[in-house]
């Protein structure tokens, strides 16, 4: 999902319940995470995706490009990481046994998409736009995607009793994660004006149904 603070995280409500809780060093991590953030997404505001390096992206930041590295070993994961993951991934877990999987992922990404556009509107235009103009910026969100399908691979397992390595778990979780791709590149080449949340609900309402023809 997109970038976010801590304060994204606690809106809406069933988010924050589900928000691991975090010590004073995760507490630490996560303030220099967003830090480093805040200050790759002002730089490529004022000169561009290219033309911002990982030294300037450090001063601003007021950190050493090192320490800029521990946390994201490339430009573009500054970009695409977030913390949204392992909070949907709590959330799955939590949803009702017998509701239908499809229904769950609706549901978590009905959450997370409430929250990010709330608080973190003006990131997450920027984000988008990034994945739709930078060719490595959209290769790297495919290459980071396999976190996320380990994530959620993991909750529905748990919640289906299935085989971490189930074929139908897999193929289910591939899907999902490459309309998500889509969902957000075609977002964004239409200027980010459409209903996101009715995008979402349509591509997954097509999953369900395959494409007629």
């Amino acid at each position: 999902m997109a970038a976010t603070s801590h304060s994204s995280l606690a809106s809406p409500a069933s988010l924050s319940e589900h928000q691991p809780p975090m010590g004073l060093r995760e507490r630490k991590k996560l303030k220099t995470r967003i830090a480093i953030r805040r200050a790759t997404y002002r730089l490529i505001t004022e000169q561009g995706y290219e033309a911002t390096t990982i030294e300037q992206i450090a001063e601003a930041a007021e950190v050493s490009p090192s320490t800029v590295f521990r946390y994201f070993p490339t430009k573009e994961d500054i970009v695409l990481t977030d913390e949204y993951d392992p909070v949907m991934a709590a959330l799955l877990r939590s949803r009702p046994a017998g509701e239908p999987p499809l229904e769950s992922i609706r549901f978590i990404l009905d959450e997370a998409t409430r929250a990010m556009m709330s608080t973190d509107y003006d990131e997450v235009i920027q984000r988008t736009k990034l994945m739709v103009e930078v060719p490595a910026v959209r290769a790297r969100m495919t290459e980071t995607m396999s976190s996320t399908a380990k994530l959620l691979t993991d909750a529905l397992v748990e919640r289906t009793g299935r085989d971490a390595d189930d074929f139908e778990v897999r193929i289910f979780v591939a899907a999902v994660l490459g309309a998500l791709r889509e969902i957000t590149l075609y977002w964004g080449e239409r200027g980010s004006q459409d209903d996101l949340t009715a995008l979402i609900h349509r591509a997954l309402d097509n999953l369900a149904a395959g494409l007629r023809l």
